[in-house]
């Protein structure tokens, strides 16, 4: 994805007067991410190499940022620096909790070495006092015991070199359940590999599901004891359609999982990283040779166990969980038995340090009821004991007399940029110094600002109160023309909109001071750079890129830096990014696919008639970040925006 950023600072930036686009033609100089690596983020993967186990990761945090391309982002690497921060942080809220009461204890009442007791929303185990009304008790411990049905799996040794393909597979003789084979080979020896043909060596595995495997699980799990191999893992139908993949697991090694709907021949396919076959059919189609060397396979079909709890919220409570042990997955379902955040992660490194909700074990996961009754957490994916810590809280504002006020400033701003990652204090430009590279004058500042200004309100304020999701919505919006700044007291959050790359030394679009499910920091800042956005026409990311003679330049522009600021507040209100590949228009979508974030129209144009209103609302998680369910981004602000 070509990237023509300019990183202008100062009165250099107020001296560029850079062209807006004029021809459609430009649309097409800059699509975006290639329809091969749109694949590959959209099923949670990475483009972007990866770092050596154990290296800081480098470049701006991913969860927290509106990057300009994604397939720079080093997933992999984010999410062990994630592991190592967010232990330390539960570290020291465990200091502080000290105090607390004591949580309820459960145990599990499923019976070790079964399945089928707990596992489902219909049959969670109910977790009695738990709640935050009345004598209820916040806090809950769960101990418990995930028991997969054990199978053997004997050594089976794969078919001589090609089978690097669909038609080529090794037929493993896994019929139904109860059934596994342990396989050692080696990605790089076929004749696709980096010492042969180079286009990438790919080893495929044949298994047969009849009707009594329907139902059942398929586990496909890789180890690399020696050597540098990077597995990555995908199913195949018979047709040759990708149904489950997965590149990292707690780790560099790949876990796969995916429970069968129908019978038929399936196909495992073992590959290094980033080393794919654009034609599983073809051993020869790949796009490279990736990352090669010995691993060992560990594949079963069998019966696993999922063990269910049922916990009563009210709406607004802010659900926090987190488990140790053998489960490798948390996942919350709402009343509905939706889920609404699975998560093979701890993350809490991005909460506010001031954040009551738990972190600290191999999987964590949150949520904000937006509606009375039931809700269920679910621990999957490993064999033994686990622990579970369940906690609820209200959110900060629901003071009769407390209203949450968003401070959006257009004066420049100097401030220190540390908290985003950045190298310290810094000074930002304004928003007039970029008027020029949009092709707009002076006089065109105070229209554009009330543009800015309206989208926000709408996107913020307007719409949650009237989504009839809450019942005393309290939310002020000042901006720097028209009030004082207020930044600094009591529940005042800002969005910073100016300056660059080069000033902030942040590599970004926008990013927020955290992600903060609750609202528990009530004055935090998100940063609005402007550079890319007022960039050269031949980049998707700047707002030149679909502007022509037929736009309404100032109605468009107001309304795209309108929406990025949105999404940046959406941020410290508590919303995670949502998959920005699918159709569905979101604020909360992640960069790489700008014109649903930017609400350009079915014409590439934007400031037309057909330009859409882009929205809070449900969407999938970004699947690149390590989350699965739906996320209701407007119901979580409107919840914790509230009396």
């Amino acid at each position: 994805m070509r990237r023509t950023i300019a990183l202008l600072a100062g009165t250099a930036l107020a001296a560029a007067m850079l062209p807006a686009a004029t021809a459609t033609a430009e649309l097409k100089n800059d699509p975006g991410p290639s329809g091969a690596d749109r694949a590959t983020l959209a099923e949670g993967g990475q483009v972007a190499a990866k770092a050596p186990a154990g290296e800081a990761p480098t470049g701006v945090n991913p969860y927290l940022s509106l990057v300009p391309d994604p397939t720079t982002i080093d997933y992999a690497a984010w999410r062990q620096n994630a592991e190592k921060q967010s232990a330390l942080r539960e570290q020291k809220r465990a200091l502080r909790q000290v105090a607390a009461a004591s949580p309820i204890l459960v145990d599990e009442d499923e019976l070790d070495g079964s399945q089928g007791g707990n596992d489902s929303p219909a049959l969670a185990q109910p977790v009695p006092g738990f709640g935050t009304k009345g004598k209820q008790t916040t806090r809950a411990r769960i101990l418990g015991s995930l028991d997969p049905e054990v199978v053997s799996r004997p050594a089976f040794t794969p078919k001589a070199e090609d089978d690097g393909a669909i038609p080529l597979a090794s037929d493993t003789g896994v019929q139904n359940l109860r059934s596994g084979i342990t396989v050692n080979s080696t990605i790089g020896d076929g004749p696709h590999g980096s010492a042969a043909g180079d286009t990438g060596d790919f080893d495929f595995f044949k298994l047969t599901i009849g009707a009594a495997g329907v139902g059942e699980t398929l586990t496909v799990d890789m180890d690399t004891p020696t050597g540098p191999l990077d597995t990555m893992v995908a199913l195949y139908s018979a047709t040759g359609e990708q149904l489950a993949f997965n590149d990292d697991s707690g780790g560099l090694d790949s876990l796969l999982m995916f429970t069968f709907t129908a019978p038929g021949d399936y196909y495992v396919m073992i590959t290094g990283y980033n080393s794919r076959p654009a034609d599983p059919f073809d051993a020869a189609s790949g796009n490279g040779a990736g990352s090669e060397g010995p691993y060992t396979m560990l594949l079963s079909v069998a019966r696993v166990d999922v063990d269910f709890y049922a916990v009563q919220l009210r709406k607004g409570d802010v659900l926090g969980t987190s488990v140790t042990g053998s489960p490798a997955t948390i996942t919350i379902y709402d009343p509905a038995g939706r889920e609404v955040h699975g998560s093979s992660q701890d993350a809490t490194f991005i909460y506010p340090p001031n954040s009551p909700l738990p972190g600290g074990g191999n999987a964590v996961s949150e949520h904000v009821a937006d509606d009375d009754g039931l809700h269920y957490v679910a621990v999957s994916e490993g064999s033994g004991a686990y622990d579970i810590t369940v906690e609820a809280y209200r959110p900060n504002l629901e003071g009769d007399k407390i209203t949450q006020t968003v401070f959006i400033d257009f004066n420049g701003q100097r401030l220190n940029t540390a908290i985003f990652g950045g190298p310290g204090v810094v000074t930002l430009s304004p928003l007039r110094s970029f008027l020029g590279r949009w092709g707009l004058t002076t006089a065109d500042e105070n229209q554009l600002i009330d543009g800015i200004v309206a989208e926000v309100t709408e996107n913020v304020k307007r719409d949650l109160a009237q989504s009839g999701l809450n019942d005393n919505f309290r939310l002020k919006i000042l901006n720097s023309r028209d009030h004082a700044d207020p930044f600094g007291e009591v529940n005042v959050s800002r969005l910073i909109v100016g300056g660059t790359i080069a000033e902030s030394g942040v590599n970004t679009i926008g990013i927020a001071q955290s992600i903060d499910p609750g609202n528990f920091d009530t004055q935090e800042s998100a940063l609005i750079l402007l550079d890319v956005l007022s960039g050269p026409a031949n980049d998707d990311a700047s707002l030149n890129f679909y502007i022509t003679p037929a736009s309404n330049k100032i109605n468009f522009i107001a309304q795209a830096v309108g929406n990025v600021a949105s999404h940046e507040a959406g941020h410290f209100f508590g919303n995670w990014h949502v998959d920005q590949f699918n159709d569905t228009l979101n604020l909360m979508d992640q960069g790489g696919n700008f014109p649903l974030l930017y609400g350009v129209g079915p014409d590439g144009i934007g400031g037309t008639a057909d330009d859409p209103d882009v929205d809070f609302g449900e969407d999938e998680f970004n699947p690149s970040e390590g989350f699965t369910g739906t996320e209701d981004t407007r119901g979580r602000l409107a919840t914790v925006l509230t009396r």
